[in-house]
């Protein structure tokens, strides 16, 4: 022994990694809800074409575009239509594209059950803040696939010591996508940006009441409490359609 001590090793969080989840690994390549979803909303946008609803400012309102004084006379179930309803093609892709991204994220974070409730709340939230901040009419999916995003967000705060992310690119991808439809709002008087803002806050707030999978299988009673709201966004599109039809 020379008499001189080493200096103390300095932990770096590179040296902590390996106590932290692979959140990509065994993440599914095709998420099938989100899939779903995204083939509902283009089966829609194709009833649309068919019956000249693009471009056509009384035809997308006919379609259930969100209108608040429509609202206001009592056609609430606009609420639900708004967000499967696009006002072009461009629009459309825009938000299957980042609805994919998000989906694969949110599908392998939080389950396919808790994704259809926070997909569903997340556009609820959207059209609310939409009808507040503009008469309308709006329409688009961008709300709820904000709720995506602010749910990943606090996902990934929340747990930042027990998931590691490796792929930063994609939260760049999405923040272009964000920047490029807050910009289509502000052009297209069909995108309103106020759906956008409330779409994230409620995915956000949703999000801090969702059991992370990922981590850690739902409980029995979880599972239960889940089947039961699940059974009340099925009743609410139900409705939903239904109204639609009618009116």
């Amino acid at each position: 022994m020379t008499g001189t001590s080493e200096p103390p090793l300095r932990i770096t969080p590179d040296m902590l990694l390996s106590r932290r989840l692979d959140f990509e690994r065994r993440m599914r390549r095709f998420p099938p809800v989100t899939a779903g979803i995204i083939a509902v909303l283009v089966l829609v946008f194709a009833l649309e074409l068919r019956l000249g609803a693009v471009g056509s400012r009384a035809a997308i309102i006919a379609m259930g575009a969100l209108v608040r004084e429509r609202v206001a006379a009592g056609e609430v179930w606009r609420l639900l239509t708004a967000p499967l309803l696009h006002g072009g093609v461009e629009h459309l892709v825009g938000n299957a594209i980042a609805l994919y991204i998000l989906g694969l994220v949110c599908e392998h974070a939080f389950g396919p059950g808790q994704l259809v409730l926070l997909y569903a709340a997340s556009g609820l939230a959207g059209s609310v803040a939409s009808l507040v901040t503009s008469a309308g009419p709006s329409v688009g999916a961008s709300g709820a696939i904000f709720g995506l995003q602010g749910a990943a967000i606090v996902l990934f705060r929340a747990q930042r010591e027990r998931l590691l992310l490796r792929d930063r690119r994609v939260g760049l991808v999405l923040l272009l996508w964000a920047l490029f439809t807050i910009a289509g709002g502000l052009m297209d008087p069909y995108i309103d940006n106020g759906a956008h803002i409330g779409g994230a806050l409620g995915g956000a707030l949703v999000a801090r009441g969702l059991h992370p999978v990922v981590l850690s299988p739902l409980g029995g009673e979880q599972a239960r409490r889940l089947r039961r709201r699940l059974w009340l966004v099925a009743a609410l599109y139900a409705y939903t359609v239904l109204a639609w039809v009618r009116g």
